[in-house]
């Protein structure tokens, strides 16, 4: 009899002990709700500058303070010293990759590229090069559409697929920072990607510099440089360009000798 009430004891201990580890697994597994990304607005907004000749950061469709809300920067605000972050688009390779990339190592600067599925298909040893020199190369999206006109789902996929394609044909994992095709964005898109881990990067230095067939000349990038440069820039140029690939050595010495250091985009808050 005392035997069959201490394995009834034993029983009643085993069944408690495993209801306890079972609920405490249930709730570390617990799921929260998804997102309504419904509640965040889907209207487009395309980023711009009010630029001004005083070296201060230029205007734009959102503040900072707004734009920090989502992690997406135009500029760092919080910089403390002089410091620029240089940025590149590369839709596709026109040539010039390789010197930027020369003029960049002679002055030390680590850069950000931002590839899409066309300039990785083309060039995956350039990537793989952008990498090895300790650049960052980050998300410009799979096919370069208009964010806001995507479907959550559709926007996801875009990323995604870019990142996996990246480490696909590189070996490498894409960085987390992404720019917004023709600098189109809503409310919903930044919500979506600071969701997805990534860091969205706009820009306070630009210009016409993507047409091939109408550059604006290598004088006009040096002293678009001299007349806009404030602390905490981040930078908006094209690697197609041949007006950016002749011109980068004079604009990094310049800022140079006027005090400044070039950082990456790691360093923004």
């Amino acid at each position: 009899m005392k035997s069959i009430i201490k394995g009834a004891k034993r029983s009643l201990a085993f069944l408690f002990a495993a209801a306890l580890i079972a609920g405490c697994f249930a709730g570390y597994h617990k799921v929260s709700a998804a997102t309504d990304y419904s509640k965040y607005s889907g209207t487009k907004k395309s980023w711009y500058m009010v630029r001004n000749t005083k070296h201060k950061a230029p205007g734009g469709p959102d503040k900072a303070s707004t734009l920090r809300k989502y992690r997406a920067f135009s500029y760092d605000s919080k910089a403390k010293d002089k410091v620029i972050y240089f940025t590149f688009d590369c839709g596709y390779e026109n040539g010039y990759t390789k010197k930027i990339l020369k003029t960049l190592k002679k002055h030390n600067v680590k850069a950000t590229f931002f590839v899409t599925k066309g300039f990785i298909d083309q060039s995956p040893k350039l990537c793989k090069k952008m990498k090895k020199e300790g650049h960052m190369v980050g998300n410009h999206t799979l096919s370069h559409p208009s964010l806001p006109s995507l479907s959550v789902d559709g926007l996801k996929k875009e990323v995604n697929g870019l990142a996996d394609l990246f480490k696909e044909k590189t070996g490498y994992e894409l960085d987390k920072y992404i720019r917004p095709p023709m600098g189109e964005y809503s409310n919903r898109v930044l919500k979506v990607l600071s969701d997805m881990g990534y860091t969205t990067i706009f820009w306070s230095i630009a210009y016409m510099d993507y047409d091939v067939n109408n550059q604006p000349g290598k004088q006009y990038v040096i002293d678009h440089f001299n007349k806009y440069y404030h602390k905490g820039a981040i930078t908006l140029t094209h690697n197609t360009s041949k007006s950016n690939c002749e011109a980068l050595d004079a604009v990094l010495t310049n800022l140079e000798k006027k005090g400044y250091r070039f950082g990456t985009l790691d360093e923004l808050q």
